[in-house]
Protein backbone atom coordinates (compact mmCIF):
# COMPACT_ATOMS: atom_id res chain seq x y z
CA UNK A 1 0.00 0.00 0.00
CA UNK A 2 1.35 3.36 -0.76
CA UNK A 3 0.92 6.40 1.37
CA UNK A 4 0.16 9.82 -0.55
CA UNK A 5 -0.32 13.09 1.47
CA UNK A 6 -2.49 16.04 0.43
CA UNK A 7 -0.94 19.30 -0.48
CA UNK A 8 -3.06 22.49 -0.28
CA UNK A 9 -1.03 24.82 -2.21
CA UNK A 10 -2.55 28.09 -0.83
CA UNK A 11 0.70 29.74 0.98
CA UNK A 12 1.33 32.49 -1.43
CA UNK A 13 -0.46 35.54 -2.71
CA UNK A 14 -2.32 35.71 -5.38
CA UNK A 15 -4.36 38.46 -7.11
CA UNK A 16 -7.61 37.55 -6.09
CA UNK A 17 -6.82 37.71 -2.51
CA UNK A 18 -4.76 40.34 -2.79
CA UNK A 19 -7.98 42.32 -4.01
CA UNK A 20 -10.15 40.53 -1.20
CA UNK A 21 -8.23 41.30 1.62
CA UNK A 22 -4.91 42.98 1.53
CA UNK A 23 -1.60 42.95 -0.80
CA UNK A 24 0.19 40.09 0.17
CA UNK A 25 -2.38 38.26 2.46
CA UNK A 26 -1.56 34.32 2.96
CA UNK A 27 -3.48 32.26 5.10
CA UNK A 28 -0.31 32.03 7.72
CA UNK A 29 -2.08 35.78 9.21
CA UNK A 30 -4.71 33.26 10.47
CA UNK A 31 -2.90 30.95 11.77
CA UNK A 32 -0.16 32.60 13.35
CA UNK A 33 -3.04 35.01 14.94
CA UNK A 34 -5.16 32.24 16.37
CA UNK A 35 -6.00 31.65 20.02
CA UNK A 36 -7.36 29.38 22.13
CA UNK A 37 -10.93 29.71 22.33
CA UNK A 38 -11.83 26.65 24.94
CA UNK A 39 -9.79 25.29 28.41
CA UNK A 40 -6.79 23.23 26.81
CA UNK A 41 -7.58 24.35 22.92
CA UNK A 42 -4.17 23.90 21.25
CA UNK A 43 -3.97 27.13 19.60
CA UNK A 44 -2.01 28.25 17.47
CA UNK A 45 -0.70 26.03 15.13
CA UNK A 46 3.02 27.24 15.18
CA UNK A 47 5.10 25.69 12.45
CA UNK A 48 8.77 24.12 13.66
CA UNK A 49 10.59 25.42 10.33
CA UNK A 50 8.78 28.29 10.18
CA UNK A 51 6.18 30.07 7.56
CA UNK A 52 6.86 29.74 4.22
CA UNK A 53 5.94 30.84 0.70
CA UNK A 54 5.39 27.37 -1.66
CA UNK A 55 6.31 28.53 -4.84
CA UNK A 56 10.37 28.81 -3.62
CA UNK A 57 11.36 25.25 -4.42
CA UNK A 58 13.99 25.36 -1.70
CA UNK A 59 11.81 26.00 1.18
CA UNK A 60 8.78 23.41 0.24
CA UNK A 61 11.02 21.35 -1.00
CA UNK A 62 12.99 21.29 2.51
CA UNK A 63 9.45 20.11 3.77
CA UNK A 64 8.78 18.03 0.89
CA UNK A 65 12.26 16.35 1.52
CA UNK A 66 11.34 15.09 5.04
CA UNK A 67 7.92 13.63 3.85
CA UNK A 68 9.62 11.18 1.46
CA UNK A 69 12.52 10.32 4.12
CA UNK A 70 9.83 9.65 6.56
CA UNK A 71 7.68 7.14 4.46
CA UNK A 72 5.70 9.33 2.45
CA UNK A 73 5.32 7.86 -1.20
CA UNK A 74 3.46 10.07 -3.29
CA UNK A 75 1.91 13.83 -2.93
CA UNK A 76 -1.68 14.65 -4.15
CA UNK A 77 -1.69 18.76 -5.35
CA UNK A 78 -5.00 20.41 -5.15
CA UNK A 79 -5.53 21.74 -8.51
CA UNK A 80 -7.79 24.62 -8.14
CA UNK A 81 -9.56 25.40 -12.14
CA UNK A 82 -12.77 27.05 -12.77
CA UNK A 83 -13.25 27.14 -16.70
CA UNK A 84 -9.98 27.89 -17.44
CA UNK A 85 -8.94 29.70 -14.64
CA UNK A 86 -6.43 28.90 -12.50
CA UNK A 87 -5.11 29.76 -8.65
CA UNK A 88 -2.58 28.72 -6.57
CA UNK A 89 -0.81 27.02 -9.43
CA UNK A 90 2.60 28.12 -8.20
CA UNK A 91 2.70 26.16 -5.68
CA UNK A 92 2.82 23.27 -7.85
CA UNK A 93 4.09 24.49 -10.84
CA UNK A 94 7.10 26.67 -9.07
CA UNK A 95 7.08 25.04 -5.48
CA UNK A 96 7.33 21.67 -6.61
CA UNK A 97 7.95 21.00 -10.26
CA UNK A 98 10.82 22.85 -10.56
CA UNK A 99 12.18 22.23 -7.22
CA UNK A 100 15.03 19.15 -6.19
CA UNK A 101 11.98 16.92 -6.24
CA UNK A 102 9.57 17.81 -9.07
CA UNK A 103 11.20 14.43 -11.36
CA UNK A 104 11.00 12.04 -9.14
CA UNK A 105 8.87 12.46 -5.89
CA UNK A 106 5.41 10.57 -7.21
CA UNK A 107 2.36 13.09 -7.52
CA UNK A 108 -0.87 13.17 -8.93
CA UNK A 109 -3.59 15.74 -8.62
CA UNK A 110 -6.99 16.04 -7.18
CA UNK A 111 -9.76 19.20 -8.86
CA UNK A 112 -10.53 20.95 -6.01
CA UNK A 113 -13.79 22.21 -7.49
CA UNK A 114 -14.18 25.52 -5.11
CA UNK A 115 -12.68 28.84 -5.57
CA UNK A 116 -11.21 30.34 -2.49
CA UNK A 117 -13.41 32.25 0.13
CA UNK A 118 -13.15 35.77 -0.51
CA UNK A 119 -13.45 36.47 3.61
CA UNK A 120 -11.09 35.57 5.99
CA UNK A 121 -11.79 34.67 8.88
CA UNK A 122 -15.50 34.23 8.25
CA UNK A 123 -17.57 36.75 10.35
CA UNK A 124 -21.03 36.03 9.05
CA UNK A 125 -22.62 33.91 10.79
CA UNK A 126 -25.99 33.74 8.44
CA UNK A 127 -24.65 32.52 5.55
CA UNK A 128 -24.08 29.50 3.76
CA UNK A 129 -20.66 27.63 4.81
CA UNK A 130 -20.43 27.12 1.01
CA UNK A 131 -21.27 30.39 -1.02
CA UNK A 132 -22.39 29.73 -4.13
CA UNK A 133 -19.88 31.97 -5.87
CA UNK A 134 -17.46 29.57 -4.80
CA UNK A 135 -18.67 26.61 -6.66
CA UNK A 136 -17.47 25.95 -9.43
CA UNK A 137 -19.58 25.31 -12.74
CA UNK A 138 -18.61 22.25 -15.52
CA UNK A 139 -20.20 20.80 -18.16
CA UNK A 140 -18.99 18.50 -20.93
CA UNK A 141 -16.59 20.41 -22.49
CA UNK A 142 -14.99 21.93 -19.53
CA UNK A 143 -14.40 19.07 -18.00
CA UNK A 144 -12.73 17.74 -21.02
CA UNK A 145 -10.52 20.45 -21.23
CA UNK A 146 -9.47 20.29 -17.25
CA UNK A 147 -8.26 16.83 -18.14
CA UNK A 148 -6.90 17.65 -21.21
CA UNK A 149 -4.77 20.79 -19.11
CA UNK A 150 -4.00 17.77 -16.46
CA UNK A 151 -2.65 15.44 -19.19
CA UNK A 152 -0.53 18.37 -20.98
CA UNK A 153 0.99 19.51 -18.20
CA UNK A 154 1.60 16.22 -15.61
CA UNK A 155 -0.12 13.17 -16.52
CA UNK A 156 3.07 12.83 -19.42
CA UNK A 157 5.52 13.58 -16.48
CA UNK A 158 6.95 9.97 -15.20
CA UNK A 159 6.54 10.60 -11.90
CA UNK A 160 2.80 10.80 -11.97
CA UNK A 161 1.08 8.06 -10.35
CA UNK A 162 -0.82 5.73 -11.75
CA UNK A 163 -3.06 2.99 -10.06
CA UNK A 164 -3.66 0.29 -12.17
CA UNK A 165 -1.69 1.65 -14.86
CA UNK A 166 -3.99 4.65 -15.46
CA UNK A 167 -3.70 8.32 -14.32
CA UNK A 168 -5.34 8.83 -10.96
CA UNK A 169 -7.29 12.36 -10.55
CA UNK A 170 -9.65 12.81 -7.54
CA UNK A 171 -12.85 15.02 -7.73
CA UNK A 172 -12.71 17.20 -4.36
CA UNK A 173 -16.41 17.72 -4.16
CA UNK A 174 -18.04 14.53 -6.06
CA UNK A 175 -21.22 15.14 -5.21
CA UNK A 176 -21.59 18.94 -6.63
CA UNK A 177 -19.48 17.58 -9.65
CA UNK A 178 -22.44 14.31 -10.17
CA UNK A 179 -25.78 16.90 -8.93
CA UNK A 180 -25.11 19.85 -11.19
CA UNK A 181 -24.03 17.97 -14.55
CA UNK A 182 -26.64 14.91 -13.73
CA UNK A 183 -25.88 11.81 -13.68
CA UNK A 184 -26.53 10.99 -17.39
CA UNK A 185 -24.10 14.83 -17.91
CA UNK A 186 -21.62 13.45 -15.95
CA UNK A 187 -21.31 10.26 -17.12
CA UNK A 188 -21.00 12.02 -20.63
CA UNK A 189 -18.26 14.04 -19.49
CA UNK A 190 -16.04 11.14 -17.83
CA UNK A 191 -16.49 9.12 -21.40
CA UNK A 192 -15.57 12.09 -23.34
CA UNK A 193 -12.39 12.98 -21.11
CA UNK A 194 -11.51 9.24 -21.36
CA UNK A 195 -12.29 9.77 -25.16
CA UNK A 196 -9.95 12.49 -25.64
CA UNK A 197 -6.86 10.91 -23.97
CA UNK A 198 -7.18 7.99 -26.12
CA UNK A 199 -7.70 9.87 -29.47
CA UNK A 200 -4.31 11.76 -28.01
CA UNK A 201 -2.25 9.07 -27.10
CA UNK A 202 -2.26 9.60 -23.03
CA UNK A 203 -2.95 6.77 -20.13
CA UNK A 204 -6.94 6.32 -19.28
CA UNK A 205 -7.77 7.78 -15.98
CA UNK A 206 -8.49 6.10 -12.64
CA UNK A 207 -11.01 8.53 -11.40
CA UNK A 208 -11.78 8.80 -7.54
CA UNK A 209 -14.66 10.23 -6.27
CA UNK A 210 -14.05 12.37 -3.16
CA UNK A 211 -17.33 12.17 -0.41
CA UNK A 212 -19.96 11.27 -2.54
CA UNK A 213 -23.15 11.76 -0.28
CA UNK A 214 -25.81 9.13 0.14
CA UNK A 215 -27.73 9.84 -2.71
CA UNK A 216 -24.59 10.10 -5.14
CA UNK A 217 -22.38 7.18 -3.79
CA UNK A 218 -25.06 4.39 -5.23
CA UNK A 219 -24.44 5.59 -8.55
CA UNK A 220 -20.61 6.53 -9.02
CA UNK A 221 -19.60 3.11 -10.72
CA UNK A 222 -22.14 3.73 -13.17
CA UNK A 223 -21.34 7.46 -14.14
CA UNK A 224 -17.72 6.08 -14.47
CA UNK A 225 -15.60 6.50 -11.16
CA UNK A 226 -13.15 3.86 -10.76
CA UNK A 227 -12.88 4.43 -6.53
CA UNK A 228 -14.31 6.38 -3.42
CA UNK A 229 -12.27 7.56 -1.04
CA UNK A 230 -12.07 10.97 1.28
CA UNK A 231 -10.25 14.36 2.15
CA UNK A 232 -10.97 14.60 5.77
CA UNK A 233 -13.20 11.81 7.12
CA UNK A 234 -13.14 12.34 10.81
CA UNK A 235 -14.84 14.77 12.37
CA UNK A 236 -18.97 14.13 12.96
CA UNK A 237 -20.08 17.57 11.39
CA UNK A 238 -24.02 17.46 13.40
CA UNK A 239 -22.16 15.70 16.88
CA UNK A 240 -20.79 17.67 19.85
CA UNK A 241 -18.48 20.48 19.61
CA UNK A 242 -15.69 18.70 20.95
CA UNK A 243 -14.84 15.02 19.47
CA UNK A 244 -12.01 12.93 20.90
CA UNK A 245 -9.61 11.74 18.49
CA UNK A 246 -9.30 8.20 19.54
CA UNK A 247 -12.96 7.67 19.35
CA UNK A 248 -13.31 9.49 15.66
CA UNK A 249 -10.83 7.78 14.47
CA UNK A 250 -12.21 4.42 15.25
CA UNK A 251 -15.45 4.91 14.00
CA UNK A 252 -14.80 6.05 10.40
CA UNK A 253 -12.55 3.12 10.09
CA UNK A 254 -15.40 0.56 10.92
CA UNK A 255 -17.47 2.80 7.99
CA UNK A 256 -14.59 1.98 5.47
CA UNK A 257 -16.24 -1.18 3.94
CA UNK A 258 -19.55 0.23 3.35
CA UNK A 259 -18.14 2.96 1.26
CA UNK A 260 -16.67 0.05 -1.07
CA UNK A 261 -20.00 -2.17 -1.27
CA UNK A 262 -22.36 0.48 -1.21
CA UNK A 263 -20.52 1.94 -3.95
CA UNK A 264 -19.46 -0.95 -5.70
CA UNK A 265 -15.49 0.38 -6.16
CA UNK A 266 -12.86 0.19 -4.16
CA UNK A 267 -12.25 2.35 -1.14
CA UNK A 268 -8.88 3.69 -0.34
CA UNK A 269 -9.35 4.79 3.18
CA UNK A 270 -8.21 8.28 4.19
CA UNK A 271 -6.80 8.94 7.51
CA UNK A 272 -6.02 13.01 9.05
CA UNK A 273 -3.80 13.79 11.50
CA UNK A 274 -6.63 16.27 13.36
CA UNK A 275 -9.54 18.57 12.53
CA UNK A 276 -9.56 22.19 14.32
CA UNK A 277 -10.91 25.26 11.16
CA UNK A 278 -10.41 27.55 14.22
CA UNK A 279 -8.28 29.46 12.47
CA UNK A 280 -10.60 30.38 9.26
CA UNK A 281 -13.50 31.80 11.65
CA UNK A 282 -13.76 34.97 13.61
CA UNK A 283 -13.45 34.23 17.56
CA UNK A 284 -17.13 35.01 18.61
CA UNK A 285 -16.39 32.93 22.33
CA UNK A 286 -18.87 30.86 23.21
CA UNK A 287 -21.57 31.68 21.37
CA UNK A 288 -19.70 30.18 18.38
CA UNK A 289 -21.73 29.35 15.50
CA UNK A 290 -22.28 25.12 15.46
CA UNK A 291 -21.22 24.85 11.78
CA UNK A 292 -17.75 25.31 9.98
CA UNK A 293 -15.11 26.51 9.97
CA UNK A 294 -15.86 27.01 13.91
CA UNK A 295 -17.88 23.32 14.70
CA UNK A 296 -16.33 20.95 15.64
CA UNK A 297 -13.02 20.83 16.86
CA UNK A 298 -11.05 17.31 17.22
CA UNK A 299 -9.20 17.20 20.66
CA UNK A 300 -6.79 14.59 21.77
CA UNK A 301 -5.26 14.47 18.94
CA UNK A 302 -1.62 12.80 19.26
CA UNK A 303 1.03 11.44 16.99
CA UNK A 304 0.54 7.74 18.59
CA UNK A 305 -2.98 7.77 18.15
CA UNK A 306 -2.63 8.92 14.03
CA UNK A 307 0.21 6.17 14.13
CA UNK A 308 -2.77 3.63 15.29
CA UNK A 309 -5.28 5.08 12.61
CA UNK A 310 -2.43 4.43 9.64
CA UNK A 311 -2.02 1.36 10.65
CA UNK A 312 -5.64 0.15 10.19
CA UNK A 313 -5.32 1.97 6.71
CA UNK A 314 -2.73 0.25 5.84
CA UNK A 315 -4.05 -3.28 7.28
CA UNK A 316 -7.48 -2.57 5.15
CA UNK A 317 -8.21 -4.61 2.26
CA UNK A 318 -11.45 -3.46 0.73
CA UNK A 319 -14.37 -5.61 -0.03
CA UNK A 320 -14.10 -4.49 -3.98
CA UNK A 321 -10.14 -4.44 -4.98
CA UNK A 322 -8.46 -2.76 -7.05
CA UNK A 323 -4.37 -3.23 -7.80
CA UNK A 324 -1.50 -0.80 -6.32
CA UNK A 325 -4.18 0.84 -4.19
CA UNK A 326 -3.46 3.97 -1.99
CA UNK A 327 -3.89 5.12 1.37
CA UNK A 328 -4.15 9.13 1.74
CA UNK A 329 -3.56 11.54 4.27
CA UNK A 330 -4.82 14.52 5.14
CA UNK A 331 -2.67 16.22 4.92
CA UNK A 332 0.86 17.67 4.63
CA UNK A 333 0.14 20.71 5.29
CA UNK A 334 -3.59 22.04 5.62
CA UNK A 335 -2.33 24.20 8.92
CA UNK A 336 -5.78 26.70 9.02
CA UNK A 337 -7.70 23.56 9.12
CA UNK A 338 -5.50 21.97 11.25
CA UNK A 339 -4.34 18.60 9.50
CA UNK A 340 -0.50 18.31 8.53
CA UNK A 341 1.98 16.13 8.97
CA UNK A 342 4.88 18.93 9.03
CA UNK A 343 7.04 19.85 11.97
CA UNK A 344 5.02 21.89 14.03
CA UNK A 345 6.30 23.44 17.41
CA UNK A 346 4.02 21.20 19.93
CA UNK A 347 5.03 17.48 18.39
CA UNK A 348 8.10 18.31 16.64
CA UNK A 349 8.41 15.74 14.12
CA UNK A 350 6.00 13.66 15.64
CA UNK A 351 3.30 13.46 12.74
CA UNK A 352 5.97 12.63 10.71
CA UNK A 353 7.27 9.96 13.16
CA UNK A 354 4.58 8.43 13.49
CA UNK A 355 4.40 7.61 9.29
CA UNK A 356 8.01 6.50 9.28
CA UNK A 357 6.67 4.15 12.56
CA UNK A 358 4.03 2.25 10.31
CA UNK A 359 6.30 1.73 7.45
CA UNK A 360 8.63 0.15 9.60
Amino acid sequence: MRLAAYVYTGWHPIDERDRAFHPGFTEWELVRSCRPRFPGHAQPKVPLLGEYDDRDPIAFGRRIELARAHGVDALVFGVFWCRGKRVFEQGLDRGFLAGPHGASMPFACMWANRMPRRVLPVTRTDLPVIDPVRQVPSDVDDFVAFVAMLAQSYFARANYVTVGGRSYVSIFDSTFFVKELGFDGARAAITAARTWLRAHGHRDLHLAAIEPNAEVLPAVAAIGFDSVTHYVLLPDWKGPFEQDYRHYAALRAEQWPAFATTSGLPYMPSVATGWDASARGADFGPARPDKYPWHPVITGEHPEHFAAALQRALAFRSPIGCDDPLVVIASLNEWSEGHYLEPDQRFGTGWLQAVRATRA
